[in-house]
């Protein structure tokens, strides 16, 4: 395996791990904080506590749902 894709692999797994929807989760949270920032919409103090609630709500939310799914008989 090749140095280049040996890294690549790394930083897919350190970034994506087991559940993808964490990963494009916290991206949404980015760029919508990023275009709230370039738009001057809202106070920089009140971004930072937006984009960081909604990060820990993409969290809570696939926590939550992975738990309610384990706990359905099958």
């Amino acid at each position: 395996m090749s140095y280049a894709r040996a890294f690549g692999r790394f930083w897919y797994d350190f970034i994506v791990g087991e559940d993808w929807r964490i990963a494009a989760g916290v991206v949404a949270a980015l760029a919508a904080g990023a275009l709230l920032a370039s738009a001057d919409a809202v106070r920089d103090g009140l971004l930072v506590v937006l984009v960081a609630a909604a990060i820990v709500g993409v969290v809570v939310a696939s926590v939550v749902g992975t738990a309610v799914s384990e706990r359905r008989p099958k």
